[in-house]
């Protein structure tokens, strides 16, 4: 089946991490098997070749580059200057992987339809480029407002004003505060452009400030349900119900330690813990009887954004696996309609409503 991740840190994975995407993933694993710098080296998840291979001919493909100040306790740039450079090196990487024939940027309704059509009436995925609709994950390296303006001429469709921590725009996961006037104008000026507000590492304040505030269409890339991992980085019932009632669609992330409750950071392991794929189920259930149907849950794995096999389910050795859900979800009673809304369709009909 189709399948449409709605978050990957594709750049990120090549510019900072030095992943050559366009690889096969075993050569990926090999080149960094000697490396230490990061928990993750030597075991990445994604690749084209993988990508192509699990038929994920679309995604949400991000930049990211988080400010932070002399005190934080969390890594990033030094300066919001540097940040944008970085943005900049990212969307770089893109436009190079476009003219190499890897991916093709998607940015209106007809680019989505042409895409779409292109993938359905191949007879074979594997030289395919991939779409990719543009997403920033954090807004820390917008100097001015202007820069949002640049990057919507770049291509830029999508933005999550925060990350982890105290950001420039609005804070993330792990605090707390409302949206500062700064966070309520950089809002007033996506609006004008008619862009996606990602929900995603609001912190609650700032996520209901946002969702009174913000008039456009609102998804969230990666989040998964409070209810059963309890943590503020997960979306309560409130939140879930709020989204449901803004048409939203909520992708669900492959990140371990939001999967299940207990696992704990730098020591537990998916085998000890039995994580397995399934588990998603348990989030994907919940939000589908919030919401009396399967039409707002997706895909959005977050699959290498900054941690590998270590931290993911046990039986997921590459990106490719994720076509297991649908037998996961046949199993548990979803009908093929519900599976098929649930691995692509949801996706593709919030942007046939906000791109109308």
């Amino acid at each position: 089946m189709f399948l449409f991740d709605a978050h990957l840190d594709l750049s990120m994975n090549a510019v900072e991490w030095n992943r050559d995407l366009t690889q096969d993933l075993n050569a990926i694993r090999d080149r960094e098997k000697n490396l230490t710098d990061k928990p993750d080296r030597g075991l990445g998840v994604v690749s084209f070749p993988e990508m192509r291979k699990g038929n994920i001919g679309m995604c949400v493909a991000t930049q990211i580059a988080r400010y932070v100040k002399p005190d934080s306790k969390i890594p990033g740039w030094n300066s919001q200057a540097q940040a944008w450079a970085m943005t900049q090196a990212q969307i770089s990487w893109y436009k190079a992987m476009e003219d190499a024939g890897e991916m093709v940027q998607i940015t209106d309704l007809p680019g989505l339809r042409k895409h779409l059509a292109l993938w359905e009436n191949a007879e074979s995925t594997e030289n395919l480029p991939i779409g990719y609709i543009l997403s920033l994950e954090g807004a820390d390296s917008f100097i001015t407002l202007k820069n949002l303006e640049i990057a919507y001429g770049y291509g830029l469709r999508a933005v999550g004003p925060a990350h982890y921590g105290p950001g420039v725009y609005a804070y993330g996961t792990d605090s707390d505060q409302p949206l500062s006037q700064k966070g309520k104008d950089l809002l007033a000026e996506m609006d004008r452009l008619k862009m996606i507000l990602d929900a995603t590492h609001l912190c609650d304040s700032a996520f209901w400030d946002a969702m009174e505030i913000y008039q456009g269409p609102v998804w969230a890339s990666h989040n998964l349900v409070r209810e059963i991992v309890p943590h503020n980085r997960q979306f309560s019932d409130d939140m879930i119900k709020e989204l449901l009632n803004r048409k939203a669609v909520i992708g669900m992330a492959f990140d371990a330690w939001m999967m299940i409750p207990g696992w704990e950071r730098g020591k537990s392991t998916p085998q000890s813990m039995g994580l397995k794929i399934e588990h998603i189920a348990q989030h994907i259930d919940h939000i589908c009887q919030l919401a009396g149907n399967a039409l707002h849950v997706g895909i959005g794995s977050d699959l290498d954004g900054a941690y590998g096999k270590e931290q993911s389910p046990g039986d997921l050795d590459s990106i490719a696996d994720l076509q297991t859900i649908t037998g996961i979800l046949k199993n548990r009673g979803y009908s093929n309609q519900d599976i098929e809304q649930i691995m692509w369709k949801n996706w593709v009909d919030f942007l046939e409503r906000s791109w109308a």
